[in-house]
C-alpha cells in the first residue's frame, strides 16, 4: 500500500488492511482479497480522490485502480428485525476500535497497519492462535445472520482445530431463541448455507446450528432423526464437476428427506432452480438404485429428469449411480445411451407421425432399455 506523500489515491489516508485478509494472514493461508478501512475521512474526501460510492447502506468506496473496497470506520445500531434493521454511523470523529467491536468475531476484528504493525484490541490473534472463534461484544446478538456465520467459520477452520468458545455458543443459543433468525431473509440463509456447503467441514455448520437451536427456524426437515442420515450422504458425492460441491453436497443432504419436506425447505430458501432440480433428480437416483431395476422404473426415471432433451444431466445422475451403487452403473449407462439412440427421423421414414410418432418413440425406447437391462443380468 502506498505511504503519505506518494500521488496513489490513498496517500495521505489513515488506511488498515482489516478482517478475512489479515485473518487468513495469520493462519498461513492465501489471501485473495483486501478489504480496508479508512479512519477519519469524509465521503467527499473520497470521492475528490476518485473513489467510486457503492451502494447506499454503507459508507463504502471502490479503489479507483484496485477496485478493492475501502469502507469508512464506521459504528451500527440496532434499529430494526433482521441483517438489515441498522443505522449506520461514519463520521471523521469514529476510531478503528469503534470500528472493530462492531464486527461478528475478535478473529475478525483485526486491523494492519500499512508498516505491518497489528492493531488487536479484542484479542483476535491469541483467539486464533488458540483456535477459538469467539464474538468481539454483546453486540453480536443484534444481527442474527451472526449466528450463521460463525457456524459457516467453523466448517471452514474446524479442521485447523477451531471451536466455538463456549460463551459464544450461549449467546447464539440466546439470539435462536429470541427468534430474531425468522426475520433474516431467505437469500442471506441461503447465501451463508451456500458458502458453508462448500467449506472442508459442512456438517460442522449444521451441527452448530442444532447446538444452539438455530436449526428448527430455517432447516425443520434436518429433525434430529433424520440429520446423521442427512450429514452421512453429503460425504457421497460423484465426480461431475459440472455443478459447484456445494450445490452436489445440497442435493445429497436432502436426498433422505421425504419429497414434500424436500420441496418445503426449497421454498423456504427460495433456492435457485438449478439447486432444486439437482436435489430433485439426485434424489430420485438414490431411490432408483436402492431398488432392482425395472424397465418401468428406469423409463420413469430417464424421463423425469428430462433425459432425451438434457443428455448431460443424465449423465450428472450416471456419475452419481457410479458412487451410490457401482454395480448397477453400467446397465443404467448402457440403458440410457441405447435408448438415446432411438431416432425419431427412423420412425418418421417408417411411417410413423403425430400422436403415434410419440407413442412409439417412448415403445422403441422402452424396449431399448429391456434390452440393456436383460444383456447386463444374462
Amino acid at each position: 500500500m502506498s505511504r503519505a506523500g506518494d500521488s496513489a489515491p490513498e496517500a495521505g489516508l489513515d488506511v488498515y488492511r482489516v478482517g478475512g485478509a489479515v485473518r487468513d494472514a495469520l493462519l498461513g493461508r492465501p489471501v485473495w482479497d483486501n478489504d480496508w478501512v479508512v479512519v477519519g475521512a469524509t465521503p467527499d474526501a473520497m470521492r475528490k480522490r476518485g473513489f467510486k460510492p457503492v451502494g447506499r447502506d454503507f459508507p463504502v468506496f471502490l479503489h479507483p485502480q484496485t477496485a478493492e473496497e475501502y469502507a469508512l470506520a464506521r459504528t451500527e445500531r440496532k434499529a430494526g428485525h433482521g441483517y438489515s434493521g441498522f443505522s449506520v454511523h461514519a463520521s471523521p470523529d469514529v476510531t478503528l476500535e469503534d470500528d472493530l467491536v462492531r464486527r461478528d468475531l475478535t478473529v475478525n476484528a483485526i486491523a494492519e497497519a500499512p508498516d505491518g504493525t497489528l492493531v488487536d484490541p479484542y484479542g483476535g490473534r491469541d483467539d486464533i492462535e488458540r483456535r477459538r472463534l469467539r464474538h468481539v461484544s454483546a453486540a453480536f446478538s443484534e444481527d442474527p445472520l451472526r449466528v450463521l456465520r460463525t457456524a459457516r467459520f467453523l466448517a471452514r477452520y474446524a479442521e485447523l482445530g477451531f471451536t466455538i468458545a463456549a460463551e459464544t455458543r450461549a449467546l447464539m443459543q440466546t439470539v435462536s431463541e429470541s427468534g430474531e433468525l425468522a426475520h433474516l431473509a431467505a437469500e442471506r440463509v441461503w447465501t451463508e448455507s451456500e458458502k458453508a456447503l462448500g467449506e472442508p467441514r459442512p456438517e460442522a455448520y449444521f451441527r452448530a446450528l442444532e447446538e444452539c437451536g438455530a436449526l428448527d427456524a430455517w432447516w425443520p426437515e434436518l429433525s434430529d432423526t433424520s440429520l446423521d442420515a442427512c450429514l452421512e450422504a453429503i460425504q457421497t458425492l460423484p465426480d461431475w464437476p459440472d455443478f459447484a460441491l456445494a450445490h452436489w453436497r445440497y442435493a445429497r443432504l436432502v436426498t433422505p428427506l421425504e419429497e414434500e419436506a424436500r420441496i418445503g425447505l426449497a421454498e423456504r430458501l427460495k433456492l435457485p432452480r438449478a439447486v432444486a432440480q439437482l436435489a430433485r433428480y439426485s434424489a430420485a437416483t438414490a431411490r432408483l438404485v436402492e431398488a432392482p431395476l425395472t424397465v418401468a422404473a428406469v423409463m420413469a426415471w430417464l424421463n423425469g429428469q428430462d433425459s432425451w432433451r438434457n443428455p448431460e444431466r443424465a449423465r450428472a445422475q450416471l456419475a452419481l449411480v457410479k458412487v451410490l451403487a457401482p454395480e448397477k452403473h453400467a446397465a443404467l449407462e448402457q440403458a440410457f445411451d441405447q435408448a438415446a439412440a432411438v431416432s425419431p427421423q427412423t420412425l418418421m421414414a417408417e411411417g410413423y407421425k403425430g400422436a403415434e410418432l410419440g407413442k412409439q418413440i417412448a415403445v422403441s425406447r422402452g424396449e431399448a432399455v429391456a434390452r440393456a437391462l436383460a444383456h447386463s443380468s444374462a
